[in-house]
């Protein structure tokens, strides 16, 4: 426990690992599963919203994550950071073949206005979501194990 509070590296790739798994798996557990729930007109409202705030921030924050990841990984080397990578690694292959074709659709929707194709593209990037959330989460429990090895 005393090298998480003398070790910045090592306490920065813990919380960005934690915050990008654990923002990403609850959009999946606890967000959307709401926003399913709406008419369509308030889901494109809510998916256009939530493309704004967590686009800004999760581009950033996953690829940190994975890059933080390799680094803890060259630094300490127990095995569970190397997983780490691997897995941060896929979740943004998911996201960038999956989720960011999608979300570019989506980036030119107006209003409310349901397009065609809407709830099946969103379904579609659901299951996208699904993959890389889980991922990004486990990518977190990985660096936890990592990190309490140490």
């Amino acid at each position: 426990m005393d090298s998480l509070h003398t070790d910045p590296l090592l306490l920065t790739v813990l919380l960005v690992t934690g915050f990008v798994g654990c923002a990403e798996f609850a959009s999946v557990a606890l967000v959307h599963p709401v926003i399913r729930r709406l008419p369509e007109p308030s889901q494109v409202l809510m998916e256009s919203g939530l493309l704004t705030t967590f686009g800004r921030v999760m581009p950033v924050g996953m690829t940190a994550a994975a890059v933080l990841a390799g680094i803890g990984a060259a630094r300490y080397q127990p095995l569970a950071f190397t997983l780490a990578v691997v897995v941060l690694t896929i979740a943004l292959i998911v996201t960038i073949i999956g989720n960011v074709p999608i979300n570019r659709w989506q980036s030119r929707v107006e209003g409310d206005d349901v397009p065609d194709g809407f709830i099946a593209r969103r379904r579609r990037w659901d299951l996208f979501q699904a993959i890389r959330g889980s991922l990004q989460l486990l990518g977190f429990v990985l660096v936890a194990f990592g990190t309490a090895s140490l």
